[in-house]
């Protein structure tokens, strides 16, 4: 009965939130409380999701303050100068814009920490996006595929965890899976890039005027510019200009990052400033702290610095750092209130649906469901796909790290499936390799902070990210598995 009241839950939760029945913020309550009562847990749910809850506290205090900080950074335009340089890079091409967003978000995993990776992703990316108009759905899949993917780093969790529940080397486990690693590097850069074709293509059909589907006239530059011309708007082709001269669209001739219709031949070069008027990244907000850029900078890479060297608790360290920003950049106590207020509602969202996590961890602990499933599955395994085990832990590692901790399946369910592959030939150091291929999924759980910081920094709603990213995701993992096979890796018994 548990085993199917833990399923079922499970499925009628991403169901939900999926088809956008609920929130998830309320899907996160109301499903596991009613399937929780089902389980008999009666009063008792309570203070199982109590104690849950306790250690979400940190969690919910990091991802509040990270986002004051980051969301004041924005505000004040610390980022600016940076969007400026990543569009002269890349153009104004979605493709390459998403292409270069998987790039970043992998080399910044390399520190082995989910937020970090998506603060610092989202915080370069997400203004580029809005800019260019581009979905921030299609950011939030591929820092996601990329950090995922990279999350089988030794000293990124995973593998420590694998290592240490079957008493075997991290380097033994991490090694003969670099092949693997790299493969499944290759298949998130594919998938992004197919992804900024699709954003490409988009752009311009709902916005032919601007992206290039069609032939344009460049309007009377007046006598001083020297005649008109006509052309093709678009990436990287090219436009008369004035005096019948020609200059590649998105080229420092013409501003760079120009995503706007050129209404006057003049206008090139502030097309794009004019395009962000009156959002986030208006030239012209009052927010704006240009005189405060370096001691802004200063503070921001202090803050990256203890996040990697771990010398502080995170959470404090965001506490201090927002405490500052603020009082640096808004003496005032009323433009401080309102930078609090501005940010609020990112805020609500997040730090609600980590302590609304609480309670689907809580019931399936609480109540028996994880421990119940997971000895479910180990024993339905047939007795004559033995020496499959390694490949069948790659799959099952695939949902059951979604659902589950990875402290819960790594040191809970592992040992079991090691202990019933050994009589089959398969070492534990094999089987340790195969549990690690389902990360990429795993990393795309609800019950991952990181991500609820990374929909919430994007301002994506959590069942649009899953309906984008969680079949990708299942991809690279099966890819991964398979290399591992292929390399030996993996092996069978």
């Amino acid at each position: 009965m548990l085993v199917l009241l833990g399923f079922a839950m499970i499925a009628v939760f991403m169901v939900l939130i999926m088809t956008k029945k609920l929130t998830p913020v309320l899907a996160l309550i109301i499903v596991p409380t009613i399937f929780g009562l089902f389980a008999g847990a009666g009063l008792g749910i309570g203070p199982m999701v109590m104690d849950s809850m306790k250690s979400m506290t940190s969690t919910a205090a990091l991802l509040m303050f990270a986002i004051i900080y980051f969301g004041l950074m924005i505000d004040v335009g610390l980022f600016d100068p940076l969007v400026r340089f990543i569009l002269r890079k890349l153009g104004n091409d979605p493709a390459k814009v998403v292409l270069g967003t998987a790039i970043l978000a992998a080399a910044v995993s390399l520190d082995g920490d989910g937020s970090t990776t998506f603060i610092l992703t989202t915080a370069a990316m997400l203004p580029v996006y809005l800019r260019l108009k581009m979905s921030p759905v299609v950011l939030t899949c591929v820092a996601g595929l990329a950090n995922g993917t990279m999350n089988i780093l030794p000293w990124g969790g995973p593998t420590a965890r694998a290592a240490s529940a079957l008493k075997i080397s991290v380097s033994e486990v991490f090694v003969p899976m670099i092949p693997s690693l790299i493969a499944g590097l290759v298949v998130v850069f594919a998938f992004a890039w197919l992804l900024g074709l699709q954003e490409r293509n988009r752009l311009r059909a709902v916005a032919p005027e601007i992206w290039g589907t069609g032939d344009a006239r460049m309007p009377d530059a007046g006598p001083s510019r020297g005649g008109t011309g006509t052309g093709r708007f678009g990436f990287g082709r090219k436009v008369t200009g004035p005096a019948g001269g020609t200059t590649a669209v998105g080229s420092p001739a013409t501003g760079g990052s120009s995503v706007a219709v050129l209404e006057r031949a003049e206008d090139r070069v502030d097309g794009s400033d004019s395009a962000m008027a009156h959002t986030a990244l208006d030239p012209n907000r009052p927010t704006l702290r240009p005189k405060l850029q370096w001691f802004n900078l200063g503070l921001t890479v202090a803050i990256m610095v203890l996040l990697v060297a771990d010398l502080v608790p995170l959470p404090f360290v965001f506490m201090v750092g927002s405490a500052i920003a603020l009082l640096v950049n808004f003496p005032k106590v009323k433009d401080q209130s309102a930078q609090l207020i501005a940010h609020a509602p990112s805020i609500v969202a997040v730090v609600s649906m980590v302590m609304a996590a609480a309670v689907l961890t809580g019931v399936l602990n609480g109540t028996g469901m994880v421990k119940a499933m997971s000895t479910w599955l180990v024993q339905i395994i047939p007795a004559d796909m033995g020496p499959l085990m390694a490949v069948i832990t790659g799959v099952l590692s695939i949902p059951m790290t979604f659902f589950m901790s990875n402290d819960a399946f790594y040191f809970g369910v592992l040992p079991v499936l090691s202990e019933t592959a050994a009589h089959y030939g398969i070492s534990a150091a094999e089987m340790a390799r195969a549990s690690i291929t389902g990360q990429p999924f795993h990393l795309q759980s609800p019950l991952v902070p990181a991500i609820l910081l990374l929909v919430s920094l994007a301002k994506v709603d959590l069942g649009d990210h899953h309906k984008k990213v969680l079949w990708r995701t299942a991809v690279i993992s099966l890819v991964m598995l398979g290399v591992g096979v292929l390399t030996g890796a993996i092996g069978i018994g």
